[in-house]
């Protein structure tokens, strides 16, 4: 048995900033911008939450489905901008759906966090413990940003996507799942310091910090390897997979993964044009569009991957 994507749903914030807002309030420009990452344009909340855009994606991917929300009896969110330390996003989503009888918790691993929580669901799954679980990547990274910093904040936006796992005959191929933690640093943002009366610890407001060039060379190297080794486990070539959703970081990652596997950009969708990187939750938000466009189709093959903060990786080859 494995487990299958029934199911997808996406929240986007109302607000829409674009490059040509950003360079009202610092030294940047469109065509800066753009040049470098492929972004136009990104989602910021104003009083949207985490949580709430979790909640509006389940809710569409639960519709999808066709399954009912106290049929579901695991909730894995991913996120690393939780509203609260706890409760976790997960046990917030539970509450509004009203998925009464589900295992819900958070798991940390950045841009990889979708993944890591679809692998969770799947292994949990084979493991005959569950049959039906709500995986979701969710962030408002905006609350993490220096807004100073134009290295950093022009890359990101919020947002959440969702799927909906079933327990079946066919779905998860194969997946790989690692992690570098020595040079975890060059994507960082450090939480409050222990603060209590006997240590005087600062009241520091921390915000993301990123090795932009390390960042780079990480995952230009490691994406198209961990997709070669997917695809490797699973006995598939390049050729039978339709499309590579692949985390939404930059558009000349995208094209150096596309250039190594020697595959075409047109097997690439992106949404980092209109979405920026939302971190978590770009991979459910891409896989999200290109099924709502009608593009995917029973029995076709796709490659997910997902690389970030940790540093993390991961892929997976699902039958759709």
């Amino acid at each position: 048995m494995t487990s299958r994507i029934i199911g997808t749903g996406s929240y986007l914030p109302e607000l829409i900033i674009k490059n040509d807002d950003l360079s009202k309030i610092m030294e940047t420009s469109d065509e800066w911008i753009a040049s470098r990452t492929g972004i136009r344009e990104r989602r910021l909340v104003k009083e949207e939450t985490t949580a709430y855009m979790s909640i509006q994606a389940a809710k569409i991917a639960i519709e999808e489905s066709g399954v009912k929300a106290e049929e579901i009896d695991l909730i894995i969110v991913g996120t690393i901008t939780g509203d609260y330390i706890t409760p976790s996003t997960a046990c917030e989503v539970q509450a509004a759906i009203g998925a009464n009888r589900a295992a819900a918790f958070d798991v940390n691993a950045a841009c990889t966090g979708f993944m890591t929580a679809l692998h969770t669901a799947y292994a949990y799954m084979a493991a005959g413990v569950y049959d039906t679980a709500l995986v979701i990547g969710a962030e408002t990274l905006s609350k993490i940003m220096d807004w100073d910093d134009r290295s950093t904040c022009v890359l990101f936006g919020d947002g959440a996507g969702a799927a909906v796992v079933k327990k079946d005959t066919v779905g998860l191929i194969s997946m790989v799942q690692g992690s570098d933690g020595q040079k975890g640093m060059n994507l960082s943002c450090k939480n409050r310091e222990s603060k209590n009366p006997f240590n005087q610890g600062k009241d520091t407001i921390y915000y993301t910090q990123m090795n932009g060039q390390e960042v780079y060379k990480f995952a230009v190297k490691k994406v198209p390897e961990c997709i070669s080794e997917v695809l490797e486990k699973a006995n598939i070539c390049t050729d039978e997979i339709k499309y590579f959703i692949l985390h939404q970081a930059n558009m000349r990652i995208i094209q150096s993964v596309a250039k190594r596997l020697k595959v075409s950009e047109d097997k690439f969708p992106i949404s980092l044009d209109l979405c920026g990187n939302v971190s978590a939750a770009s991979i459910p938000i891409l896989l999200d569009q290109v099924n709502k466009k009608g593009m995917l189709e029973k029995g076709d093959k796709l490659v997910l991957a997902g690389f970030g903060g940790g540093l993390t990786w991961g892929a997976t080859v699902i039958e759709w």
